[in-house]
């Protein structure tokens, strides 16, 4: 259901610019969301139920990152119960209308009823987007049977109710109201983009696309990732712009990315460590990010820089080391220099030889139209929040910075030299890969955003702790555990011990 609607949202982003508000309802009466398929994540393994979480959350997150950005604002119609990951779609929205029909309810029965705690950010969303009171939170997370509207509205579980017979009013209503919050463009005013099915190759040495290429290397389980420049020249002008629609290279290589990071997380869960490259002409993606900040205003741009955005936080969320080599025939600059930015290490290659010296470049985009989840720049984050070493990389904008002074300006790690390269960067990569994968997941959460924290960093930290220590202990998957013998009638039996 999550890939669906992480599609169909995709869709109504660029291929419908007339809609401005997407209502969330069911096709079922009395019933607007259960949840999760619990006999499902009985069975799954951890990984998979951890994957599931994070990308499910992931979707949610778009939601918020939409409607912050202007663009698409959501509206939870719920007609009936809702219940567990249902509330948690719910809290996503910028608005919950409940019908007020004295038997639907709201829950999140997950502590009570499974042993485990809501997976998407329910806990998070209900407490900081809310700001439902602790003590009422606390007594409606261990209530299985929930609250029903009248009580859920007074908590701010939701934000209005309504009687059955005037329920779909008061959804038009909300609809219309929450539509003039939105800066698309609305009906008859732009045309949609068509986003074709993506070109992927799949074979044994991995995933292959047309500016994207992902490298596996099973014996030493690591991934290349390697990200091209626009390979033809890119349009300048808005008309242009338009005209290339999915085929722009923003835009198509964010989609490919999107895909590529996605397929490793699911299907190669023994490669732990990626490394990130680029190839092509540093100027065509400057060039390219150029037009994306000058027309940043049109609908279409704006959705390119939400799409982009997403993908590059996706990455900051993957539980994978991330190591970023800049070598000959690098194309890191721009939005491209983003990929080393996100990285837990960089290495770059320093030649006494400036015509084959690799290059890094800033520009504008740096500084601002790509934040992480935590709201800031890479840049402001990889210093701490400190001032001075962002304004010092500021000053540089555009400047071609050799291995020597992107290290003094603190950009990258390391910058061995030819003799050296080879093998530090194998020594480096094999060192990584020789860790705890779990301890490596825990330590590369914690450094990877310092300092103030939003909503969107405590759910996705409470999610590494929760998520990998609740679903692996006895009380929820062990054989007589809540989530084993939900539904045989049978009761879970714990172990009482606080740990």
């Amino acid at each position: 259901m999550d890939i669906e609607l992480n599609d169909a949202l995709q869709r109504i982003r660029f291929e419908h610019p007339e809609v401005k508000v997407v209502v969330l309802t069911s096709a079922r009466e009395r019933m607007f969301c259960s949840g999760a398929n619990i006999y499902m994540l009985g069975l799954s393994s951890h990984a998979w139920k951890v994957n599931f979480c994070k990308f499910t959350n992931e979707t949610r997150n778009s939601m918020e990152d939409s409607s912050r950005d202007g663009g698409l604002k959501f509206l939870a119609a719920v007609n009936g119960t809702m219940a567990g990951g249902g509330y948690e779609l719910a809290l996503a929205c910028d608005e919950i209308l409940m019908v007020d029909d004295r038997s639907s309810t709201v829950s999140l029965p997950e502590v009570p009823l499974l042993g485990v705690l809501p997976g998407t950010g329910g806990l998070t969303r209900v407490t900081d987007k809310r700001h439902v009171r602790r003590d009422l939170a606390d007594v409606f997370c261990t209530m299985t049977e929930g609250v029903r509207a009248d009580r859920a509205r007074q908590w701010k579980l939701v934000d209005h109710v309504a009687k059955p017979q005037v329920f779909r009013e008061a959804v038009q209503e909300r609809a219309a109201a929450l539509a003039a919050k939105s800066q698309r463009p609305g009906p008859g005013a732009a045309t949609g983009v068509a986003l074709a099915p993506l070109a992927r190759t799949i074979d044994d040495g991995g995933y292959h696309y047309g500016h994207v290429d992902v490298a596996i290397d099973r014996k030493a389980r690591t991934a290349t990732i390697t990200v091209g420049a626009p390979r033809e020249p890119q349009p300048a002008d808005l008309a242009g712009i338009l005209a290339a629609g999915a085929a722009w290279w923003p835009l198509a290589m964010a989609r490919e990315l999107d895909d590529a990071i996605l397929m490793l997380r699911a299907n190669d869960l023994d490669i732990g460590t990626w490394i990130l490259k680029t190839r092509g002409d540093a100027d065509a993606v400057l060039a390219a990010d150029a037009a994306l900040l000058a027309y940043r205003d049109n609908w279409f741009v704006k959705e390119v820089l939400g799409m982009l955005r997403r993908t590059l936080a996706r990455l900051d969320t993957s539980s994978r080391t991330l190591f970023a080599l800049i070598d000959r025939g690098s194309a890191f600059a721009g939005s491209l220099l983003e990929l080393a930015l996100a990285a837990d290490r960089s290495y770059m290659l320093l030649l006494p030889d400036d015509a084959e010296a690799p290059r890094v470049v800033l520009s504008e985009i740096n500084f601002g139209p790509l934040p992480m989840v935590n709201h800031a720049t890479r840049l402001a984050t990889r210093f701490c929040g400190a001032a001075q070493p962002v304004e010092a990389a500021r000053a540089v904008i555009g400047d071609r910075l050799d291995a020597a002074v992107a290290a003094e300006l603190g950009l990258v790690t390391f910058t061995p030299d030819d003799l050296d390269w080879d093998d530090e960067v194998r020594i480096a990569v094999e060192e990584r890969t020789s860790l705890s994968p779990d301890a490596l997941t825990g330590m590369e959460a914690n450094l990877r955003f310092p300092g103030a924290e939003t909503m969107e960093t405590r759910i996705f930290g409470r999610l590494s702790a929760w998520q990998n220590w609740i679903f692996i202990r006895p009380n929820a998957v062990g054989e007589q555990g809540a989530l084993k013998v939900f539904g045989t009638g049978a009761k879970a039996k714990f172990n009482w011990d606080r740990i």
